[in-house]
């Protein structure tokens, strides 16, 4: 896997021409080196028209010098090489004799192109300084929406990979979240109907709910009813607004693990900060489990509701299986359904990773219009690589692959997100 080479390195960078990508390009050492390629036109168009006879002069051509500068260049580059072009001009066009000389409409249209590509230039400055300004608050909005996860977070190992359709943007509708409470380690992940800012609100919207019931409540399915509720209420707010979103949902996957072991970062517990009794105190923590290889290897249970969404897997060194799909409905479409999705009792056994993926991995498709074929992929990694089931190189392969299968051309936002319970330490000799 280390020596393997990372299907995004094979892929060729569409969409990447922007402002960031063309100033690494045009560096050397730290140092811009956009003023090259302009100086050197100039440099040749001067000799090719020393070079030539009288009636075929090409001295005129220097009007592209500003405009390649207005190209890679700043503004004040760009001035320059307009006002060096003119003065170069008017410099080799008077060693020649009278009859030669191309005069001065040849001058007027140097410098009428000199001046329209600095106009240019500082248009396209502008516009590269608002593409950049736009792109730090879609990360601004990324890191607040899809919060960093300290490692081992909630007793927890896990990776995730987020990729949007829309490559500006850099956000969309696909969520997820690991939250650790008072009666174990919950996870989020789900994918709203829709794109645009519009499933963005939803998702945060979910998010929210999600990290505040499941701190709090006892019980999964009380956190998966708070989180329908939270969905119907958002589609009437923005429905009050005006906005289209009536027949907007979105499927997920929550799941519940046992309490963390000892050790594992996780939020602060205790009593209220404003004194008085707590309306729901935290349990008495249970007994932890002792740090030996026997405790190591206990099995334990997870919860698992899942509303509409593709079942997670479950990888292990020993291979690849599915959980069942359950029959429950997308969030915000509970009118439609006589009960609520029913929690699912899962037995894990410890090294055993949940890869959880939205709808952008299992609906990837190749030139072929053939469907990403995510167990198949996994199952012959595992195969070839036991190692493959820690989250981290389980995440980096399955993007690795989708990215390949597709060819780099995601349709739809792509989650990958793969938890698995950290092991207690090993004990002290």
């Amino acid at each position: 896997m280390r020596g393997r080479r990372s299907a995004i390195e094979r892929l060729p960078p569409a969409g990447r021409a922007d402002a960031v990508q063309r100033q690494r390009i045009l560096r050397l050492r730290g140092r811009s080196v956009a003023w090259v390629p302009p100086l050197l036109l100039l440099i040749a168009i001067t000799l090719l028209d020393a070079n030539t006879s009288g009636e075929f002069r090409i001295i005129s051509w220097i009007v592209l010098v500003p405009g390649i500068a207005a190209a890679i260049c700043g503004v004040w580059g760009t001035g320059a090489f307009a006002a060096l072009s003119l003065v170069t001009y008017f410099a080799v066009d008077t060693s020649w004799p009278h009859q030669y000389q191309t005069g001065l409409p040849d001058f007027i249209l140097v410098a009428v192109g000199g001046v329209l590509a600095t106009l240019a230039c500082a248009v396209r400055v502008r516009g590269e300084q608002r593409m950049l300004h736009m792109r730090d608050v879609a990360e601004t909005t990324r890191r607040t929406l899809l919060r960093p996860l300290a490692p081992g977070w909630g007793g927890l190992d896990h990776a995730a990979v987020y990729l949007a359709a829309d490559s500006e943007a850099r956000v969309g509708g696909d969520f997820y979240d690991i939250q650790p409470g008072l009666y174990g380690t919950r996870v989020l992940l789900g994918d709203v109907q829709g794109k645009g800012l519009a499933a963005v609100e939803s998702a945060a919207a979910l998010l929210g709910t999600f990290r505040e019931s499941a701190y709090h409540e006892p019980l999964l399915r009380t956190v998966a009813d708070r989180l329908e509720i939270r969905m119907l209420r958002h589609v009437d707010y923005s429905a009050s607004l005006g906005h289209e979103d009536d027949d907007r949902f979105a499927t997920a996957i929550l799941v519940a693990f046992p309490r963390s072991p000892a050790g594992a970062p996780t939020e602060r517990h205790g009593p209220p900060l404003w004194g008085g009794s707590a309306r729901q105190a935290a349990p008495a923590d249970p007994p932890v489990p002792t740090t030996s290889a026997g405790a190591a290897d206990t099995a334990y249970t997870v919860e698992v509701v899942n509303f509409g969404h593709e079942p997670p897997l479950v990888i292990s060194p020993d291979g690849v299986r599915s959980l069942p799909p359950g029959d429950g409905l997308p969030l915000g479409l509970s009118e439609l359904a006589h009960h609520p999705p029913p929690p699912l009792d899962v037995t894990l056994a410890p090294g055993e990773t949940l890869l959880l993926v939205t709808d952008g991995v299992t609906e990837a498709r190749d030139g072929a219009g053939e469907f990403f074929p995510l167990r198949e992929r996994v199952t012959r990694a595992v195969a070839e690589d036991p190692r493959t089931a820690d989250p981290q190189l389980l995440v980096q392969f399955v993007r690795d692959a989708t990215l390949l299968h597709c060819g780099g051309h995601l349709a739809d936002d792509t989650t990958i997100f793969a938890v698995r319970r950290r092991r207690p330490p090993e004990p002290l000799p």
